[in-house]
């Protein structure tokens, strides 16, 4: 069994104003580097035999962080990690978006990533993941709408819509007999 923790990166001055990140590279504030290092804390409690990251600063930050409670080396970085790509609506609030493009922007393309492509990206890195490290037990590193487009098209009966990631919120899953399973769900303990 190949057992994965996908975490969303910690907290960013973004999260906090509620702008859109998608591929813009913002770092960590404060209390993202705080919810790391408790996070990392949490899972050195655990056996984990490496750290994949997005190679976005927000999740290579919280990265390192887990990486060193851990005692891992290094951390690997890999671009199909990386958040859904927000096109035009990167850096606006959702009050921005009503305002320059109605109250159905979430209609409009807008240069946004098509679901399909991030899933089609997600899909071939955890392939080849699950090739390359199998029976192992493997954090990931990645973002919020990554996440919740994955876990809907990995498992659809359980989790069709998940709801908004907790920033470095654990999310566990299982891979045996060719199928997944989630044993932990959008978990941030650590941080009570």
């Amino acid at each position: 069994m190949t057992r994965i923790a996908i975490i969303r990166h910690g907290s960013t001055s973004w999260n906090k104003a509620g702008r859109l990140q998608g591929h813009s590279d913002i770092p960590l504030d404060e209390e993202g580097l705080d919810q790391a290092l408790k996070l990392g804390q949490r899972l050195s409690g655990e056996s984990w035999d490496v750290i994949y990251s997005s190679h976005l600063i927000r999740a290579r930050q919280t990265a390192a962080v887990i990486a060193t409670e851990l005692g891992l080396e290094s951390t690997l970085q890999d671009h199909r990690l990386g958040e859904a790509g927000g096109g035009l609506i990167e850096g606006t609030t959702e009050a921005e978006r009503i305002e320059k493009w109605g109250e159905s922007w979430m209609q409009q393309e807008l240069g946004r990533e098509p679901n399909a492509a991030v899933i089609g990206r997600g899909m071939a890195f955890l392939e080849e993941l699950l090739t390359s490290h199998p029976g192992k037990n493997i954090v990931l590193i990645t973002h919020g709408s990554f996440i919740r487009q994955m876990l809907a098209h990995l498992l659809p009966e359980e989790m069709p819509a998940p709801p908004p990631m907790k920033n470095t919120s654990v999310t566990t899953l299982c891979f045996a007999d060719s199928s997944w399973r989630c044993e932990l769900f959008n978990c941030t303990t650590h941080l009570d």
